[in-house]
């Protein structure tokens, strides 16, 4: 598709936003809208921005996630492609990737500031950073395993929130919403194209998967296991304070 094509459907898309916000403004709130140009001058930016995205997904991170998945899956990596174990550069692979498209994410980028900021600092930015990411790159490893074992996802996901449940009944209520909200903030821009095309490539590149039935569900695991990561992240840290004796 041409530029002016992306370009268009981007307006589109996001006029209805600006239009919300404005009608609220100045409709509802009865408010003027200050610094009018600055925002006009951002509602630009912002277009140009998610169109050359769009873009760049389809130019190229989706047709790498398709290319990787077939050379992971390949003779020359997997020793024995009857085993689920002949398949650990997969694993490998999505792990790592997982975790960098998760440290690139600009909403948990957007999140960990403000929890930085809320927290006054008890929460650090780059460490809720790295959880959330540690988070991802498990789930996303353990989610190519379902589609190369082709294991029922249910019985995944069912169990997670199961752990989640438990996790969220002993960790401190305080911590609670932020880590329901990481799980949530890692399934954007950056991450779901990605992972959605990793997923698809790789049921595709395994004979006996189909791309609808079991390429699909690793961003389920992408927004579930950031979940457990940061409970358990806050969970370690309260027993190692509470361990700790008194000075």
């Amino acid at each position: 598709m041409s530029f002016t094509h992306h370009f268009v459907e981007t307006f589109w898309a996001v006029v209805p936003i600006i239009a919300i916000l404005f009608i609220f403004q100045v409709g509802i709130l009865k408010q003027k809208i200050p610094h009018l140009k600055r925002i006009i001058v951002g509602f630009i930016l912002v277009w140009l921005g998610l169109t050359f995205l769009i873009i760049g997904l389809e130019k190229a991170l989706f047709p790498l996630g398709k290319i990787m998945a077939k050379q992971l899956t390949s003779s020359d990596l997997v020793s024995n492609p009857l085993d689920w174990y002949g398949y650990y550069w997969v694993y490998i692979f999505a792990g790592c990737i997982g975790f960098a498209t998760t440290i690139a994410e600009p909403s948990l980028l957007a999140v960990a500031i403000k929890a930085n900021q809320v927290s006054g600092g008890f929460i650090k930015v780059k460490a809720l950073r790295i959880t959330v990411a540690i988070g991802v790159a498990i789930g996303i490893a353990l989610g190519s395993f379902r589609i190369v074992t082709g294991l029922p996802l249910h019985y995944f996901i069912i169990s997670g929130y199961i752990l989640v449940l438990i996790q969220t009944y002993f960790s401190p209520k305080s911590i609670v919403a932020l880590a329901y909200d990481a799980g949530g903030v890692t399934t954007s821009i950056v991450t779901v194209p990605i992972i959605a095309a990793l997923g698809l490539g790789l049921s595709s590149a395994i004979d006996g998967r189909n791309p609808l039935t079991d390429g699909f569900g690793l961003i389920a695991f992408a927004s579930l296991f950031p979940i457990m990561s940061v409970l358990a992240y806050v969970q370690i840290i309260h027993l190692s304070n509470h361990d700790k004796p008194n000075q």
